[in-house]
């Protein structure tokens, strides 16, 4: 939400801003130049403040897709243990055909075996009935009723083969049962070892469902959320370079009134001087474009406030003191042609961006003295007085001393 909160506004036509060429042209300078200072500082805010949003964004974004790198790692690697997997289930289905398969031929030879026994059993029936009825012929009586040596042997032989024969029927009736036994056990065996087969595939395979159905979830969350933030981002991109546009456009307005203010006159009068509850005075009069700590691109905390005035303002010294730093916008850097007044052992206050000075390093002045001019050199993108009041060296809200 946060994200759009400028959307309706910021992006702006300069005529919203309540200023126009001929507008501008046509009222006092000074005052449009001082108002054209206090839009510039506010547009300036607000670009700032653009940046900062598409740096969080960008880092977000950034983000988001090292976790969606890091999801697509995890998503390759669980493709190689499914493939893993997969060769896994082939052979448990392989071997599972194969067991279906010995199942089907035990079923079949505990058919058979069944049948045979069956049978065994009914020649076995057959045979005890037969022996029961019939008088069991012992050696004496097959000796003496033989008619001969010949008839002897063959009386003999034949008695043999028919104990042969019956013995032969109770080991098949023997054997035909303790295979029917066996192969009723290992058929249990393969039809338990079928079950577990079949449970451990179906486990396996809702395994990898589930976590590759989580994965796509994710991953499809990440990359909604990432696409979210980089329509947010080109959303504030375009707001931005729409502010940096109008800020260019008041730079323009500011520009020509400045040249017109410089061709009229080289320096503007001294103004009345401005006292508030403190102890210092104001050592310009005009408004604060930028106030006291104010977060910017480039810095967390303003450390002055700036005034809005036009270049050419003759600066008051806030109070009696000694010149102890004058700086050209070479030295300086960001503060421009800078001049700091030490008024006691603790206080010492500071003006920045000044077009000209009008004291030297060492002097003495009093409180509001002119020791300089206005103007918008070092880091500025308009003219203005950067003011700080310094307490041991640390700067503080010069709003408490004026």
């Amino acid at each position: 939400m946060r994200l759009r909160t400028f959307a309706a506004g910021v992006a702006l036509p300069l005529a919203a801003w309540g200023v126009s060429p001929l507008v501008a042209d046509a009222g006092d300078p000074s005052a449009s130049a001082a108002s054209l200072s206090n839009k510039i500082q506010q547009v300036q805010g607000k670009i700032g403040r653009k940046k900062g949003t598409e740096r969080v964004l960008s880092t977000e974004i950034a983000a988001y897709s090292a976790r969606i790198d890091r999801l697509q790692l995890k998503i390759t690697r669980l493709r190689t243990r499914e493939s893993r997997v997969q060769d896994s289930l082939d052979h448990s289905r392989r071997e599972l055909l194969q067991i279906q398969a010995d199942l089907r031929a035990e079923r079949a030879r505990l058919v058979r075996l069944r049948a045979r026994l069956r049978e065994a059993r009914a020649a076995l029936a057959t045979r005890l009935v037969e022996i029961y009825q019939s008088d069991r012929p012992d050696l004496v009586s097959v000796i003496l009723s033989a008619k001969g040596f010949a008839d002897l042997i063959e009386r003999g032989d034949f008695i043999q083969r028919i104990s042969d024969q019956d013995r032969s029927i109770v080991d098949l009736v023997r054997t035909a049962k303790a295979d029917a036994i066996a192969t009723a056990r290992r058929l249990d065996s393969l039809e338990q070892r079928q079950q577990a087969l079949t449970a451990r595939i179906l486990q396996r395979r809702q395994e990898i469902t589930a976590v590759k159905q989580d994965l796509i979830d994710t991953r499809v969350g990440y990359d909604g959320t990432r696409s979210d933030k980089r329509n947010a981002l080109s959303h504030v991109a375009t707001e931005r370079r729409q502010l940096e546009g109008n800020l260019s456009d008041l730079n323009a307005q500011q520009a020509k009134i400045t040249r017109t203010l410089q061709s009229s006159q080289g320096s503007l009068p001294a103004g009345p001087i401005r006292r508030g509850g403190g102890t210092l005075i104001w050592p310009v009069n005009g408004p604060i474009t930028s106030p006291f700590c104010e977060s910017r691109a480039w810095e967390s905390c303003h450390p002055g406030i700036d005034i809005g005035v036009p270049s050419g303002t003759p600066i008051r010294a806030a109070a009696a003191g000694r010149v102890a730093l004058l700086q050209s916008e070479a030295a300086s850097g960001g503060y421009g042609n800078f001049t700091c007044i030490q008024h006691t052992g603790a206080m010492a206050t500071c003006y920045a961006h000044q077009s000209a000075f009008r004291v030297s390093l060492g002097q003495r002045v009093g409180q509001g003295q002119v020791i300089g001019l206005t103007g918008c050199t070092g880091r500025c993108f308009g003219p203005h007085l950067h003011f700080e009041v310094r307490i041991n060296g640390a700067v503080t809200n010069p709003l408490n001393y004026l």
